[in-house]
């Protein structure tokens, strides 16, 4: 089939581009390139993935109206995984349009262009973060995620309510896709383990938050990718997904590690992996930030048999060896 994979130079959009394209499938991987972390190791991404014949990059903006209504048109998509996305909780408190321009005007693009083409499945990602201050645990897709505390998750709620208007008023089967703390090599510089493991391994000190006391689902980039993969081919529909309310053709999971682990602890694998000790300076919450999270996943161990399989410290020590890799010109 025909895919377009949005954010094909992004950390997970780039390592499901080439799980489809080993798969024998045609991918379009967009992306826009920006500078809201260096480019350089975007770039370094799609170095990655160049050599394989049926894999195509165009740097475009998913805002761009025009661009993306004739990028579908000319390309004809089977289906659209969507992983575009202005990223950062905190980041979104000092630039909010940012995140409006991105993640919904950009949705609505995408959703425009699966309404006009005939996409036979859109998958989407959504957030742990829209489970906001959520104190019930673990966090189920039943919940009620109407009080997220930042603009970052209130726009990825926002997705999924449009995914489920475009679901319901135009036939189109969505699936929306709830991340919880992805890691693992070639991952985001901003995120915690990047930027933990860079201050440890150069004896810069590092902010621990809320006193340390915070819990994080950290998932291995491996066991996303592959929850994305197995359920891209569940298209919602009438038969495997009866609803009492709403469209049939409108889907949410998490899709996370099912363990959270305390923040000492993760900073622990990362002091074994490199050998040093972490000099630390503890903080006060920060704003937008959320105590704990945890996903509950049994739904999509359901549907398609998910089950993360890949143990923190092993999946640290990945991370640490990608890191220390010889040539890594952008760290």
């Amino acid at each position: 089939m025909k895919y377009l994979v949005t954010g094909a130079a992004g950390f997970i959009g780039n390592f499901v581009a080439e799980r489809l394209c080993n798969e024998g499938h045609e991918v379009v991987g967009l992306d826009n390139l920006n500078d809201y972390y260096d480019p350089a190791l975007k770039l370094a991404r799609l170095d990655r993935i160049k050599h394989l014949d049926n894999f195509r990059f165009i740097k475009m903006d998913i805002s761009d109206r025009d661009g993306i209504a004739n990028l579908f048109k000319d390309e004809q998509f089977n289906r659209v995984i969507h992983l575009a996305a202005q990223a950062g909780v905190r980041y979104s408190i000092e630039n909010p349009m940012a995140y409006i321009d991105s993640n919904m005007v950009g949705f609505a693009t995408i959703l425009e262009g699966c309404r006009h083409n005939k996409v036979e499945h859109l998958v989407y990602a959504s957030s742990s973060s829209i489970y906001g201050a959520n104190k019930k645990i673990p966090f189920s897709t039943e919940d009620n995620v109407d009080h997220p505390v930042s603009l970052y998750a209130a726009t990825k709620k926002s997705n999924e309510l449009m995914a489920h208007s475009y679901s319901h008023l135009y036939g189109i089967p969505t699936t929306g896709l709830r991340f919880f703390t992805v890691y693992g090599p070639w991952g985001r510089p901003d995120m915690a383990p990047f930027l933990f493991t860079d201050a440890i391994a150069n004896d810069r000190t590092i902010k621990v938050f809320n006193n340390g006391k915070m819990q994080r689902d950290f998932t291995y980039i491996d066991d996303i990718v592959e929850g994305v993969i197995r359920i891209q081919d569940v298209i919602p529909n009438e038969e495997n997904n009866p609803v009492t309310e709403g469209s049939p053709l409108y889907k949410v999971f998490n899709i996370g590690n099912n363990q959270p682990v305390e923040l000492e602890e993760f900073i622990g694998c990362i002091e074994n992996s490199l050998g040093k000790k972490a000099v630390k300076k503890y903080m006060p919450m920060q704003d937008g930030d959320v105590v704990r999270t945890f996903a509950d996943v049994s739904d999509l161990e359901e549907r398609v048999g998910y089950k993360p399989a890949t143990e923190l410290a092993l999946g640290v020590d990945e991370f640490v060896k990608w890191y220390k890799r010889p040539g890594a010109g952008y760290i």
